[in-house]
């Protein structure tokens, strides 16, 4: 059962705290890489039998194995290092984000990505009424993190023209596809921040180091890398994407309304649904979603994870069917606006408040669509 439901979420969850204690006594050599492992996965059958109980038919590890959303995984290929921040190195609405410096040092290439033995144990905790779903950074996002204007320079030291980088990009990614699809994946997750921060003109400009014209080549071509891989990836496969403005310990980078990108991101990306954020102003209103091309699938994220406040039940009825003015309500779907943990410090409010946001969506669900 590899379809989507109508009430959905969106992959990450907050780390209990013996998950977080464990991580701090590993990285202070106090205990075992095995130790952690079965912290982990104790953690991940805990969540998973939650998710259960409450009703839903998707399952995820929370990414309960990662730091965060995007970098673990680049991690995994060969030519990818890493270490840890000293002063943070990106911005959130004021505070800085303590997520490892991560860079290239050589060539990329991936052959048996650690993502894989993560998703089998997943895998393994399925049953009739559920599905495993693999969430990780699109392609377009992994590109344009090492040719955005900070990191292109050593990205061209390495590969000597943009082009060579996509080709390896397009690769990798391929050889991930096959690999967690001989594994048993069908429902994959392409993560992207590259269009929640191109609906900010400005941002886009500071991220990219590009204007004008070839600004609007470097979308295009971030489209395409996505639509590559989704082009050779086995037809049964199901690929959804999330659009994200940031989501770090309940703070965002990106303020923007989808209507700038809408012709390429939604008239133009060959995925099977959108996880868009709609859970207040910074994400503008409906009437992009008449781009929308296809029988493609809307995922309304019309319930805030950065806020421990539950929403008004009926208010989000109204903005459902407002939505299906412009997409029909049958292609529309419920979720959580991003994951509650994006990164492993977690946004702020409660695994109590955070399993309420879930019982809310699942109820609001029911009473839309029955």
């Amino acid at each position: 059962m590899s379809q989507l439901n109508r009430y959905e979420f969106v992959g990450s969850f907050l780390r209990p705290d013996r998950l977080k204690q464990a991580r701090k006594d590993f990285e202070a050599g106090n205990i075992t890489k095995e130790a952690l492992t079965q912290v982990e996965d104790e953690c991940i059958v805990e969540l998973v039998n939650k998710l259960k109980e409450l009703g839903y038919h998707t399952i995820t590890d929370g990414e309960f194995r990662r730091s965060t959303w995007h970098l673990d995984f680049m991690w995994g290929f060969n030519g990818v290092e890493h270490k840890k921040t000293i002063d943070g190195n990106q911005t959130f609405d004021g505070e800085a984000a303590m997520i490892d410096d991560t860079y290239m040092t050589g060539k990329i290439s991936v052959k048996n990505h650690p993502f894989v033995e993560h998703f089998k144990f997943v895998k393994a905790l399925e049953d009739e009424n559920t599905v495993a779903k693999q969430t990780i950074p699109s392609p377009g996002q992994f590109y344009a993190f090492f040719t955005g204007a900070d990191l292109l320079d050593k990205t061209l030291e390495i590969y000597g023209s943009e082009e060579a980088f996509a080709s390896d990009v397009v690769k990798g990614y391929v050889e991930f596809v096959n690999e967690i699809y001989a594994a048993g994946c069908h429902q994959l997750q392409f993560d992207d921040c590259v269009w929640g921060g191109m609906v900010n003109p400005k941002l886009a400009v500071g991220l990219t180091g590009r204007t004008g014209e070839a600004l609007e080549k470097y979308k295009e071509l971030l489209l395409d890398l996505n639509n590559q891989v989704v082009a050779q990836a086995p037809k049964d496969l199901m690929i959804n994407t999330h659009v994200c403005r940031g989501n770090y310990h309940s703070t965002y980078f990106s303020s923007g309304a989808y209507d700038g990108v809408a012709d390429l991101l939604f008239g133009k990306e060959n995925v099977d649904a959108y996880f868009l954020e709609y859970d207040d102003e910074r994400s503008g209103g409906f009437a992009p979603l008449r781009q929308v091309t296809g029988d493609k699938k809307v995922v309304l994220g019309l319930i805030t994870t950065k806020r421990p406040d539950l929403e008004d039940k009926e208010l989000v009825i109204r903005r459902i069917h407002e939505a299906s003015k412009y997409v029909p309500l049958d292609r529309l779907y419920l979720s959580p606006q991003c994951g509650f943990a994006s990164c492993e410090i977690g946004n702020k409010l409660t695994e109590e408040q955070q399993w309420a946001k879930l019982k809310l969506v699942k109820e609001i669900a029911e009473e839309v669509w029955g």
